[in-house]
């Protein structure tokens, strides 16, 4: 183990101290490696910024203590943590922030065993017909509906082919077998906006908790106007939603939502606020919970679209990353690595279907710069966590389903994913020991504020580094629509009963009244916001507008022949609602234009 690594343990292992003193020695080199093992798949060009400031916090211990951090004694190292956790330069309160996540979110999961691997179709041909590249919603409703149409159809993707029962849901063996550099992706900016993107066969349906909406018609009408795109408005569209619909069993619970969700139910009706439970595409068998709450399975690709395209005669080839498109007369060559080796294949059409980062990044690395990875956007998510008067929680929970609609399109309420890892990593901000979190986890939860900014973002790339840099500008209306949206977010879960909420807000206190929410705005900025986002498009986006799209009303590239995006890029602006719904409806529209049936 290097220098670098013998910091990281001993970090590791006082922060664990700090979290647990009954952490036993087996649980904690379990979540150094953990923390080892997930710092290793940062993107190169933060490793080594990563590795310098780790160097960095352990020479500054030798002017406090005379001694470097990983030598000192367990209580000179809590007083170095606590310097650096409250330091002046984000640098150095990030770097204990990734390391206290990660430990506490080890300690906290359960790891299982080695996943099952999906059965990959057998090595594809030279030549293809067409090349599906990503397998996420948009690229796995464009391969079956090429394949049932009787195409020639290879659905390549960078990550394994792993059944969804691979592991549980949230879960620290799911962030390791299916996140994008083990769920550490960041925006970088001020504030820094973290992101998380599916890397598996599937891609972010395996890894969501399934929630549907169509896109608002006030949305459709902006980007007709706005970005001159064709057969885009509410009733063109409605076909291509209701047949996802029936293929993918979208439908609301057949019995109650769970407590922690009906909270917000509670809360907006006591204030008049607009509330709904979110349909999912979700199949039930009549299985419930403990609370009497229906159990159900995610429909994910790998459970509805992917076993289409197989049974359709359509090729899968999974751990292949490709590297770059080159045109060479009348087909596309592509440029990709598979299992440590080398390769090229030719097509005569692709269909790039890498999301909101990796298809800029990939048509970037090909040589395509009009339009492209200047006008990322996302939607910016600030939480908190509700400790209530009663049990809200249950010992498995999953993620609630009820949304506040009241603020849209500029922003709205859900519930989060409330287990007790994800419970801790919530309340980091707030110094809460394991011991209260433990008395009091069945009466909490997490929910977010989810907010349409006007912020703009990049994709850009940094020679010889395989990933790109993402960087994202929040506005100061961002920043005040984020506070205002807080605020509102904790009066109506005070109005349904909430005791204490823990604002993710560094260096806030706790809110235990209507009266303390007036103090938002000057606890959250610029230096305290911790932000999240789930939601990333409108990084290639479409339309006939040629100043302003990289593709045309169908998704075909300006100016290339035959190369298509099929992903959440294509979306011109932040559609306010979980994308998903959106991104399929465009994809069987466009696969229809491919096939010349629309």
């Amino acid at each position: 183990m290097g220098l670098v690594g013998r910091i990281r343990t001993a970090l590791c292992n006082a922060l664990l101290t700090e979290w647990s003193r009954d952490a036993s020695e087996a649980q904690t080199r379990a979540a150094g490696q953990f923390v080892s093992n997930q710092l290793s798949r940062l993107s190169g060009y933060l490793k080594r910024p990563m590795a310098l400031v780790t160097l960095v916090f352990d020479t500054t211990a030798l002017f406090r203590f005379g001694r470097r951090f990983h030598n000192l004694p367990p209580d000179k190292q809590r007083r170095h943590i606590a310097a650096w956790r409250n330091g002046k330069l984000g640098v150095q309160r990030d770097l204990i922030k990734v390391h206290e996540s990660l430990v506490v979110f080890a300690f906290e999961s359960a790891a299982s065993a080695n996943p099952r691997q999906g059965a990959a179709s057998a090595p594809a041909p030279k030549r293809q017909k067409y090349v599906v590249i990503g397998s996420g919603p948009g690229g796995s409703v464009m391969a079956a509906l090429l394949a049932e149409a009787g195409r020639d159809v290879l659905l390549i993707e960078e990550g394994p082919f792993l059944p969804l029962d691979s592991c549980q849901p949230f879960s620290l063996d799911e962030m390791v077998q299916k996140y994008r550099n083990g769920g550490l992706t960041v925006a970088m900016g001020k504030p820094k906006i973290a992101y998380v993107e599916g890397r598996c066969v599937g891609g972010g349906s395996e890894i969501n908790s399934g929630l549907y909406h169509r896109t608002p018609p006030e949305i459709l009408q902006q980007w007709r106007k706005d970005f001159g795109i064709y057969q885009m408005s509410d009733a063109e569209l409605l076909p291509y939603f209701e047949a996802n619909e029936r293929d993918l069993h979208v439908t609301t619970m057949p019995g109650p939502a769970p407590l922690i969700s009906r909270k917000l139910q509670e809360g907006a009706d006591r204030l008049g606020w607009k509330c709904q439970e979110v349909p999912r595409w979700f199949d039930y068998d009549g299985t419930t919970d403990a609370a009497g709450s229906p159990l159900g399975l995610r429909r994910s690709m790998t459970r509805s679209f992917i076993p289409r395209a197989l049974a359709a005669g359509c090729k899968i080839q999974s751990d292949t990353r490709i590297q770059a498109i080159v045109r060479r007369g009348e087909c596309w060559t592509l440029q990709g690595r598979a299992r440590g080796a080398t390769f090229e294949m030719d097509a005569d059409s692709v269909v790039l279907s890498c999301g909101a980062i990796h298809t800029p990044n990939l048509l970037l690395a090909s040589g395509f710069s009009t339009n492209i990875g200047r006008t990322l956007q996302c939607h910016p998510t600030i939480k908190l966590a509700a400790e209530f008067d009663e049990e809200i929680n249950t010992e498995i929970p999953g993620v609630g389903v009820h949304q506040v609609k009241q603020f849209s399109p500029d922003y709205s309420f859900g519930c989060s994913i409330s287990s007790q890892a994800y419970l801790a990593l919530s309340l980091q901000d707030h110094r809460i020991s394991r011991e209260e979190l433990q008395k009091h986890r069945l009466n909490m939860g997490v929910y977010y504020s989810m907010i349409v900014g006007s912020g703009r973002g990049t994709v850009g790339r940094i020679p010889h580094f395989a990933d790109p840099v993402v960087g994202y500008r929040l506005t100061d209306d961002d920043l005040r629509k984020l506070s205002d949206s807080l605020g509102q977010l904790g009066l109506l879960l005070l109005e349904a009963g909430a005791i204490r909420l823990f604002p993710s807000i560094v260096g806030s206190p706790v809110v235990h009244s209507k009266d303390d929410l007036s103090q938002i705005p000057q606890w959250l900025n610029r230096s305290s916001a911790n932000l999240m986002t789930i939601h990333l498009f409108s990084s290639c986006p479409m339309g006939e507008n040629r100043d302003r799209c990289a593709a045309d009303s169908f998704g075909k590239v300006h100016g290339a022949p035959d190369l298509y995006i099929c992903d959440a890029s294509l979306l011109p602006t932040a559609p306010g609602v979980n994308p998903q719904g959106s991104i399929m409806a465009v994809a069987r529209r466009n696969a229809m234009k491919i096939l010349g049936t629309l």
